[in-house]
């Protein structure tokens, strides 16, 4: 996919990464980088690092990196092309389609077709006498006819084959059919409806595409609900219901409810800020997506055992998005929609007014464990409080909440708030030692994506690792010498295939023309970039110079005499790296 040099610099130009990974995750300064949490795995030391020097970013905990169009690759599940596009659109920019193998965002087009189509398909079957069971079933749930059409709701006949035969004769292939999850193919070979009998919520990205669907059995058949499985256009750990809706009710506050029926009467009830997370645990990229428009999150399970759970879960990933987190329970086990019938019109007001009175989250973790513990023994204080200090007030990284809630703990035990704040104090350093212990081991074994879990290195392979990686972080830094390099240390000359494939493909096009970070998410795999991004990334703070390159390629052409191009074990620490680079230094001095 070749994208003109000059369009990829200006987007470049135009995109940089501090905003960009910004808008995902919150970052302060340290150093020459910017340091936070990462958005794409869960953490609680930061270990993601942005470079603005050279547009870069690199996560020392789960080791993704790459430049700005990898992180929206990343953070958005989309293709290089699509990631280009996001960019540009953002930019304000036209993108070039000329030339352009776009052959996945044909097929990411056809889906979207399907999908609308699709939707289209299940409604007029609702409204139709096929579809009487369906539409039965949602007028008995209290939905009026202008509700059914806001949300775009339908109904799958029973045959198996109607929307097949409908779809195939709007032109749909049957590779394109299949890849939309819409159609399934049998063991005989034949093409048969994916949905069955089912009333069916259709799901609805950003900006306003069909993305996928949820159906609902009208009968005791189990499983009660199925969705769409992951597709080129949709990725259920992504999805969100009625985020299209709700990002438009200018408040800065989501409720987050479990099920479409409650979202549904929510809306109808006039918060229009209500979601659901499609039936699946809440995933850090929904909490992310929720972040980019909210600045409090409403959770508002059922109260039962297994919404009680759920809440549990998301709080932290709520939290660890930035999200204020509240939480709302709707008294007598309801959830919104049976509550919201229960009370009829006045069901919108009590509501609000358990909004209004809906605790923090911390007040909601410290409710439940109170209820765990009989407060009438010393026994159950000493338990309670042991529990409560070393969950719920250590996870507290505000000094004046934490001395707020340790004020209320003491008052409901009798103990002394200093002695609380102690005990969590020396929980957290603790924790805080745990932690960078982690983090120190987790980069001491950094394998570089995709080749990890090898045994160490053979005796004096260090050197050569050094090489290898210093050479590559020297090209991309002084580019003006790709040729004399090209001369002097082919590709040939690595001895890790990882790094030989790194080198050779950033040379290649070095010879032509300056490479960006841009480019690099054109030109390498996502596994190369984070390996390439990482490399940048540890010599950050002593970038090798031209002494440094004409050693590291003494040590190549040392090593090929001795063993060849026999291949590598696994790659260095940063540590090994570092010890190595100052041994050099010293030599040199």
């Amino acid at each position: 996919m070749a994208f003109p040099p000059e369009f990829l610099r200006e987007l470049e130009g135009r995109s940089s990464i501090e905003d960009i990974a910004g808008s995902y995750v919150r970052l302060r300064r340290a150093g020459r980088s910017l340091v936070g949490l990462c958005p794409f795995h869960s953490e609680k030391t930061p270990s993601f690092h942005v470079y603005p020097e050279n547009n870069s970013y690199y996560c020392f905990g789960c080791n993704k990196g790459g430049g700005v169009v990898n992180f929206v690759m990343e953070a958005e599940r989309l293709d290089f092309l699509d990631a280009v596009k996001w960019l540009a659109q953002r930019a304000g920019m036209q993108v070039p389609e000329a030339g352009v193998d776009d052959s996945m965002s044909k097929l990411r087009m056809r889906i979207l077709e399907i999908n609308r189509e699709s939707g289209r398909f299940f409604y007029s079957t609702l409204i139709s006498p096929e579809g009487r069971a369906g539409l039965e079933y949602l007028l008995g749930r209290g939905l009026d006819p202008a509700t059914i059409k806001h949300f775009g709701l339908g109904y799958a006949p029973e045959s198996g084959y109607g929307l097949v035969n409908h779809l195939r004769k709007k032109g749909y292939r049957q590779e394109e059919l299949t890849q939309s999850d819409m159609a399934r193919v049998s063991q005989r070979g034949n093409l048969y409806d994916r949905y069955r009998g089912r009333v069916m919520f259709p799901i609805f990205d950003l900006r306003g595409n069909v993305v996928a669907f949820g159906g609902r059995i009208l009968t005791d058949e189990k499983p009660k609900y199925i969705n769409t499985s992951d597709t080129p256009v949709y990725h259920k750990s992504s999805g969100l219901f009625a985020m299209n809706l709700a990002k438009n009710s200018g408040s800065r506050q989501l409720i987050l409810a479990e099920g479409y029926m409650d979202v549904i009467a929510l809306h109808r009830a006039g918060f229009t800020n209500a979601i659901a997370s499609l039936g699946t645990s809440l995933t850090e990229e929904q909490a992310l997506i929720m972040k980019r428009y909210a600045d409090e999150a409403v959770i508002c399970y059922d109260s039962d055992a297994a919404g009680r759970r759920a809440t549990a879960r998301a709080i932290p990933i709520l939290k660890g998005a930035g999200l204020r987190v509240r939480v709302v329970t709707v008294p007598g086990g309801k959830d919104p929609d049976e509550f919201m019938k229960n009370y009829g019109k006045d069901g919108p007001e009590r509501f609000r007014q358990l909004l209004e009175k809906g605790g923090t989250d911390v007040e909601y973790r410290l409710q439940s464990l109170r209820e765990q513990f009989d407060l009438d023994t010393d026994e159950g204080r000493v338990r309670y409080l042991n529990e409560a200090a070393g969950t719920v007030l250590l996870s507290i990284r505000d000094p004046m909440e934490q001395d707020v809630y340790a004020g209320r703990l003491a008052e409901e035990t009798g103990v002394h708030k200093e002695r609380i704040l102690e005990t969590v104090g020396r929980l957290s350093g603790r924790e805080r030692r745990r932690e960078e212990r982690k983090l120190r081991e987790s980069q001491m074994k950094v394998q570089l994506p995709g080749f990890g879990g090898r045994p160490l290195y053979k005796e004096g392979q260090i050197k050569e690792e050094v090489a290898q990686r210093g050479l590559i972080a020297y090209l991309f830094r002084h580019q003006e010498a790709a040729k004399a390099l090209e001369k002097s240390c082919p590709p040939e000359k690595f001895i890790t295939p990882e790094y030989r494939r790194v080198y050779n493909a950033i040379l290649g096009r070095m010879i032509q023309d300056t490479v960006t970070m841009t480019d690099i998410g054109e030109i390498l795999t996502g596994e190369e970039a984070a390996l390439f991004s990482g490399i940048l990334a540890s010599t950050q703070e002593a970038p090798p110079g031209e002494r440094d390159a004409r050693a590291y390629i003494l040590a190549l052409d040392e090593a090929a005499r001795k063993e060849g191009t026999e291949e590598w074990s696994r790659t260095a620490s940063p540590d090994e790296v570092r010890e190595y680079l100052q041994d050099l230094r010293k030599k040199k001095a």
